[in-house]
């Protein structure tokens, strides 16, 4: 059976303390392509389009390096460079540029994922973005925003209702499933204001209380994992459609309080 119990406070103190700055130090690997001539890659063959650019991939490297030389027996799974099986219970989720389309269109709202979990439970997540010069980070002890030397507690937003809400969504091509866009667009419909794009970014939005709601599909692991420290620290419920946890990815339903939630899940299964 996969380990779930929770790690000593210390240990994930230091180990986040550790995400947060190696994260911040590969945001300049990534500026320096950022808005510059770039070479786009597709990794997708016969249909579609999947992007990958050199700095996703220096970006992955820099983090895998620097969390093997720290610690070696930590496994690793990443976007770019696939899985590294350690001997620990604890392991590291890399998403080297999460917004990869925003990158390449010269947007701002991409960030550097990298999210940390004991045995089969996140308990540890960064959201670096770099050209913003702003870092989300959160443990078992809350969550927070740095920018420029100053911290910010995160609290995602307590009372806000459906008909309130502001739902983000980056793409409804997200959806695959005809069924599952027009689970969204029943909750779309009933939200005050749906706004596209956001990618990672959103989700930090959501947990400084700025936003309200997020639905997305076709999530990878890689996509979630490092998030869901982040909000669920702020107060926020991120789970799948019915309910069922979120770290496989797929369609993922994240809201600022449960009661929202609710009303979410239940417009999406009615």
């Amino acid at each position: 059976m996969a380990e779930r119990s929770v790690p000593p406070e210390g240990d994930l103190a230091a180990l986040l303390e550790f995400a947060v700055e190696v994260a911040e130090a590969a945001g300049p690997i990534a500026l320096r392509y950022f808005r510059a001539p770039l070479d786009v890659q597709n990794k997708l063959h016969g249909g579609g389009f999947d992007p990958v650019t050199l700095a996703d991939r220096e970006v992955e490297a820099f983090l895998r390096g620097e969390i093997q030389r720290r610690f070696p027996d930590h496994g690793i799974i990443g976007e770019e460079l696939g899985t590294t099986h350690g001997r620990s219970v604890w392991r590291w989720i890399i998403d080297p540029i999460d917004g990869t389309r925003a990158f390449i269109s010269g947007s701002t709202a991409w960030g550097t994922l990298l999210g940390l979990m004991h045995g089969d439970r996140p308990v540890a997540g960064v959201v670096h973005v770099p050209y913003l010069r702003e870092t989300f980070y959160a443990g078992t002890a809350g969550a927070w925003m740095k920018r420029d030397g100053e911290l910010r507690p995160l609290r995602a937003r307590p009372g806000t209702a459906l008909p309130e809400a502001i739902l983000y969504c980056t793409h409804p091509a997200t959806f695959t499933d005809k069924t599952d866009l027009r689970a969204f667009e029943r909750v779309a419909r009933q939200c005050r204001m749906l706004r596209y794009g956001g990618d990672c970014y959103s989700y930090c939005m959501l947990a400084l209380g700025q936003l309200d709601l997020i639905i997305e599909g076709s999530l990878q692991p890689y996509d979630i994992i490092p998030i869901m420290p982040i909000v669920t620290a702020a107060g926020a419920v991120i789970s799948g459609p019915r309910g069922e946890p979120a770290e496989q990815g797929g369609l993922v339903v994240t809201a600022a309080n449960a009661a929202l939630h609710r009303q979410a899940l239940e417009l999406m299964n009615g």
